[in-house]
């Protein structure tokens, strides 16, 4: 395993969006590491996710723009909340010009892999180990052992688990509890161009609301193609894994009355992804001694604020402060890590899960109230405590 000659050496579990991440920070800090990914090569499934300001501002400092602005869509307007029935607009932000002033950076939609390859081109490739799934972990005063499915082992004095909402490092640090259904299912699909109708490939991030679902829709990959998710009652369904499949028919089923828009967007799009959405209680602690966690493994969240993909590249800017800080006391690095990023997720974690019931509510005096409310408010202020975040700066003072 790498290592500075007087740094420690630094293993990540999970070579996603977080852990590929966390290692991108550690080399602009002066540090190495090792990325322990179990997939022989590295690869995100799933379709689109947004790109706030405060992880864009990181992007930024990693020195990755030019390849992420390849792929990357620069929203002109977002929260474009509109009626399930008739498409009616409920509210609308503009995006273009208000962002940056308000923020620094401008907000962008792009596929999952494009983010993963644009991080993944500032860590250097002999960091990256594919092919080791780390079955468990062990930790001792002065170290900690990985074990690995082939029976390998790798010794490390600091271990990162950004193995995602299944993590094995998270239980080594946490009671093993089974997390709770939500009763509520996402699907997924991508529209190539060509088959989208011209108001979906518009530089905009739409939100459809009804009743017991949301259906949300923008262009990615330099606007090749229109991405699509939308959430549904999940009945018995239980499946969380996201390779999991559905039938486009049972997908329009979901939204079989919604306006012809959804149904048609739907029909256009190849065989939808389904996967239930788990929910987890935020941790009290995320690290123990030599071992800490970042991402969907320490704070997993409804997708409903488009935060988590942002909160995982947070972490790993703090993280990678607080090693390089403190370099021969690493635990005292971690807690310190912990207690500025814990307040912070919690929190995201708390709001993404009260918005599924305000997106959802059946049409009634309650959706009356809250359409009024959406027409009156302004989300891009309103956040301000989320994109106006800089997790570095924040760490300092």
């Amino acid at each position: 395993m790498p290592a500075r000659p007087h740094g420690p050496r630094i293993a990540i579990v999970g070579g996603g969006i977080g852990g590929l991440a966390a290692a991108a920070f550690l080399r602009r800090a002066g540090m190495t590491a090792t990325v322990h990914e179990q997939a022989p090569e590295l690869t995100e499934v799933g379709a689109g996710l947004v790109v706030a300001p405060n992880a864009v501002r990181l992007l930024r400092r990693l020195d990755v723009m030019d390849a992420f602005l390849r792929r990357a869509v620069a929203l002109e307007w977002g929260w474009e909340f509109r009626r399930w029935a008739d498409g009616g607009v409920l509210s609308v932000e503009k995006l273009t010009d208000v962002c940056e002033q308000l923020y620094g950076e401008r907000t962008y939609v792009i596929h999952r892999s494009d983010l993963l390859d644009t991080v993944r081109s500032a860590v250097p490739s002999a960091w990256i180990r594919l092919g080791e799934r780390c079955t468990s972990v062990e930790a001792a005063p002065d170290d900690v052992l990985l074990n690995f499915a082939d029976g390998s082992h790798a010794q490390a004095d600091v271990v990162i688990g950004a193995d995602g909402v299944h993590s094995v490092v998270r239980g080594a640090l946490a009671r093993r509890t089974r997390p709770q259904y939500s009763g509520v299912c996402a699907f997924r699909t991508l529209v190539p161009a060509h088959a989208a109708p011209a108001f979906a490939l518009r530089p905009a991030q739409t939100i459809w609301l009804g009743p017991g679902r949301h259906f949300v829709h923008y262009p990615i990959g330099g606007g090749s193609a229109v991405n699509v998710v939308a959430f549904a009652p999940a009945g018995d369904y239980t499946d969380e894994s996201w390779s999991a499949t559905a039938t486009t028919e049972e997908f329009h089923a979901e939204f079989a009355d919604w306006d012809p828009r959804v149904t048609d967007l739907i029909a256009a799009g190849a065989v939808p992804g389904r996967w239930a959405l788990l929910d987890r209680s935020p941790l009290r602690q995320w690290s123990r001694g030599r071992v800490t966690l970042l991402g969907d493994a320490a704070h997993p969240m409804f997708p409903f604020f488009a935060q988590g993909a942002a909160q995982s590249i947070e972490d790993a800017a703090v993280l990678a402060r607080c090693l390089a800080a403190s370099p021969d006391d690493p635990e005292q690095a971690l807690r310190r890590y912990e207690s500025a990023r814990i307040p912070r997720t919690t929190r995201l974690q708390e709001i993404s899960h009260a918005r599924r019931d305000v997106n959802h509510l059946p049409d009634g005096p309650e959706q009356e109230t809250r359409d009024t409310a959406l027409a009156a408010s302004d989300p891009l202020v309103t956040a301000g405590w989320i994109y106006g975040h800089d997790a570095e700066a924040a760490l300092t003072t």
